[in-house]
């Protein structure tokens, strides 16, 4: 039976919507077309009706993965406007986000396998990890910069050292909390880079609290 141009698109953004948390599960080499498709209730046969290449996929499914991740920051800042970026290292620094391999940050998910993949996946994490650079500068501030905080980067600019240096701690806390058996260092690992972030941002008023 022909599928229509409206079930097709549905299908399309299921099989994206699926690939961005299977990928973030099993790397984009540890799972193959057939179980990306399944996993959206469709067959492989369906695939190269709604993708060029498994490379077209991986890059859309990372875009998709990082809007994902910069809406769960936005909604953590909303959640406290006083002081935003105390709220997102509570979530993104926890042992809750740390187990959280399909629905969690795609850059430590995914950081090393994008930088393995062609231009066009690198394109959507470089994108992504611009809007998290665009949000947190607003937050840790920028320095001799007359501009309002919530001014998007324009096109071109340099994005602020400290949110680089932010994003950098955080992400790189994650991943190592990941990588080690033992639950207590992985909890040190997290309330340090908390503990470091909070510090040297000027939102960093209140020391974190335990990250359980």
């Amino acid at each position: 039976m022909r599928v229509s141009r409206v079930q097709a698109q549905e299908n399309r953004q299921a099989v994206i919507d699926v690939a961005s948390r299977l990928f973030r599960e099993h790397g984009f080499d540890g799972i193959g077309l057939k179980d990306l498709m399944a996993g959206a209730g469709l067959t492989q046969g369906a695939f190269y009706k709604q993708f060029e290449s498994k490379d077209d996929l991986a890059a859309q499914a990372s875009r998709r993965a990082l809007e994902s991740a910069l809406g769960r920051w936005s909604a953590a800042a909303g959640a406290s406007p006083e002081d935003p970026l105390s709220a997102v290292v509570e979530f993104y620094l926890s042992m809750g986000h740390c187990a959280e391999k399909t629905d969690g940050c795609p850059v430590v998910a995914l950081g090393s396998d994008a930088a393995r993949q062609g231009p066009d996946v690198k394109a959507s994490f470089e994108a992504g990890i611009k809007d998290y650079l665009d949000m947190m500068a607003g937050w840790v501030g920028k320095p001799t910069d007359d501009k309002s905080t919530d001014d998007k980067l324009a096109e071109g600019d340099e994005p602020d050292g400290r949110a680089m240096a932010v994003l950098s701690t955080m992400v790189g806390a994650v991943l190592l909390a990941r990588a080690v058996n033992d639950e207590q260092m992985s909890k040190r690992f997290l309330q340090a880079a908390a503990e470091s972030v909070l510090l040297q941002s000027s939102a960093g008023h209140a020391r974190p609290g335990q990250h359980q």
